[in-house]
């Protein structure tokens, strides 16, 4: 359980680390106090960059261990948040449009032509989808014990299933890298 703790208090200081440089790297205020938009693509590349830098990769190093930290990333945060925390954030009481609540007047339309999306534009899940269904079924005052176990149950077997993979993602992840790249992960609760 402490590990857990420390593994996801580690990975919410990188994202706080990671928002805090985003928002620094955004133009200043315009006309109303407004900021730019959120740029999903632009927070990941310099993330990207920011691990390559502490990696020490070379580009083509990059090639091959990029994807596959990519993938041990998502997984992570799939297996621990389990879009929980992500939602308590993003998601806020439903009806409310905005930053928190939900998404702005327009964001429906915009999600329907890109396909369904979880948190900062990333592909929703086989997790988050149950998470989201749970939700919605917990929401319903009138929902059944059996409805309720069947929706926690499809939420645990999804978690579980996020775990092999991650466990299967981190031993190929280790296989293309040196010692001292694998050892920088493990400090940074990315490897175990």
């Amino acid at each position: 359980m402490r590990r857990k703790v420390i593994v996801v208090g580690v990975m919410g200081s990188l994202v706080a680390l990671i928002a805090a440089g985003v928002s620094m790297a955004q133009p200043p205020r315009g006309q109303g106090g407004q900021r730019g938009p959120f740029e999903p693509e632009r927070m990941r590349q310099m993330m990207e960059e920011r691990l390559k830098e502490q990696l020490g990769t070379t580009d083509a190093e990059w090639q091959v261990i990029g994807p596959r930290l990519t993938k041990v990333m998502n997984l992570s945060r799939e297996t621990q948040m389990g879009g929980g925390m992500a939602r308590m954030f993003m998601r806020g009481r439903r009806g409310q449009g905005g930053p928190m609540g939900g998404p702005p007047q327009g964001a429906a339309q915009e999600g329907e032509r890109r396909g369904r999306r979880g948190p900062f534009g990333m592909e929703e899940t086989a997790v988050s989808k149950a998470s989201d269904a749970l939700q919605t079924t917990l929401e319903n005052a009138s929902a059944s014990p059996e409805e309720i176990k069947a929706k926690l149950t499809a939420l645990r077997t999804a978690k579980e299933k996020a775990r092999q993979e991650l466990a299967t993602a981190q031993k190929e992840l280790r296989e293309v890298l040196s010692l001292r790249q694998e050892a920088q992960l493990v400090l940074m609760g990315m490897l175990n």
